[in-house]
């Protein structure tokens, strides 16, 4: 079983409340999402394993289950062609949960006219296949999102 813990702090809020179709209709996957703290700071690893996509507005961590968990920082953000995202880690490195992956900074992303809410997605998953999904209140960073049997 993987424990996937939040990326960041702030308000979780499930994927439905989304600003984006593809996220809200949980297309790309299952999982939830957290409305970011507006502050300058890192969006760390939510598992031990290996970053196999790195963008400077998403990453995917695979663990050594095979299970790939997206962080997706804010909505539409591949817009702002990574202006304002500071990469920490290169694709194929090897992280820990909580390391620091990309640095950012919510308030600038929503000054810039995008949401800065963040879908956490198990990739390939299956609804049924997830527990302990956390859909509101708030989380601070390395707290429990999900668990993924």
């Amino acid at each position: 079983m993987t424990i996937v813990t939040a990326p960041l702090s702030g308000q979780a809020i499930g994927l439905a409340s989304v600003p984006d179709p593809v996220f809200a209709g949980a297309m790309v996957g299952p999982g939830t999402a957290i409305d970011p703290v507006r502050e300058p700071g890192a969006a760390v690893s939510p598992v031990d394993g290996v970053v196999v996509s790195l963008h400077p507005h998403a990453f995917v961590v695979v663990d050594a289950e095979g299970h790939g968990v997206l962080t997706h920082l804010g909505i539409d953000t591949v817009q702002l062609n990574g202006a304002g995202f500071d990469l920490l880690v290169n694709k194929g490195d090897t992280v820990t949960r909580g390391q620091e992956v990309v640095r950012w900074n919510p308030a600038a992303v929503e000054a810039a006219g995008k949401s800065p809410i963040c879908p956490v997605v198990a990739l390939e998953a299956t609804p049924d296949s997830l527990a302990d999904l956390r859909e509101s209140g708030e989380v601070a960073s390395g707290d429990a999102l999900f668990s993924w049997q």
